[in-house]
């Protein structure tokens, strides 16, 4: 009977453990309610804003750094708190680009679909980002640094206000489209860079766009922070370091 409860009581921590670390991943929906709790939603006001406190790297990147401590924890409690971490919420497994356990080092580099879409006069576009995470760990503490040079954009000639009318032949901005599926003449992929265009460049054909794109990669880049602080704090399950 008690090995029967004690399988039962596994069991259901590992199912706990699982909801836990999915629950990592911040949904779109979740980060817009996010980024709006923070910053509102006058877009182009709030990247405005943004603009006055951040500074773009030598590369032109927008490159976000933070150090947080983690007292009385060693560099390998640290490590795999974090590799762990990283494992559970990037499900993508090409997402870990580095993983050196002695330089104390995690990369990270994965795409984050759809952060933001707009409908402009002609058309739509559907932004997404590649941020660079990099997690540099020593004794009692940590060094993240979140970088992000380019907004990936799919650009949608249906989708706009004055797109077609029957309703059959408008794309909508269909973001989860196969990269290498080049078969809808209504969709192009563009490259945009983050340096020239709003709120870092006034005059912008693309200005909402970009100023939605900015606000709600700011957004992700705190939540990311956020979300390595709380790991190290209170572990990823919530009881990592419980007495088994």
């Amino acid at each position: 009977m008690r090995k029967t409860l004690r399988l039962l009581a596994f069991i259901a921590c590992l199912c706990c453990g699982t909801t836990a670390a999915q629950a990592q991943v911040m949904k779109a929906a979740d980060l817009q309610k996010y980024a709006k709790e923070r910053y509102g939603d006058k877009w182009l006001e709030a990247a405005k804003n943004l603009a006055e406190e951040l500074t773009l790297d030598k590369n032109e990147s927008l490159t976000y750094q933070q150090v947080i401590k983690a007292e009385g924890k060693t560099k390998q409690q640290i490590y795999v708190t974090l590799n762990y971490w990283a494992t559970a919420t990037f499900k993508d497994k090409q997402a870990i680009t580095l993983n050196d356990k002695d330089a104390g080092c995690i990369i990270i580099s994965s795409t984050i679909p759809n952060i933001a879409e707009h409908m402009g006069t002609i058309s739509k576009y559907s932004v997404s980002i590649t941020p660079v995470i990099r997690i540099d760990i020593k004794e009692g503490r940590v060094r993240v640094t979140y970088t992000v040079q380019n907004y990936d954009i799919l650009r949608d000639i249906s989708g706009g206000w004055f797109g077609p009318d029957d309703k059959k032949n408008r794309t909508f901005g269909d973001s989860k489209r196969k990269a290498e599926d080049k078969t809808n003449e209504m969709l192009y992929d563009e490259n945009w860079e983050i340096a020239k265009h709003y709120p870092f460049v006034e005059k912008d054909a693309q200005k909402r766009t970009c100023a939605k794109a900015l606000v709600m990669t700011h957004a992700y880049s705190n939540a990311v922070l956020d979300k390595i602080e709380e790991a190290l704090k209170n572990g990823i399950v919530g009881n990592d370091d419980a007495d088994w």
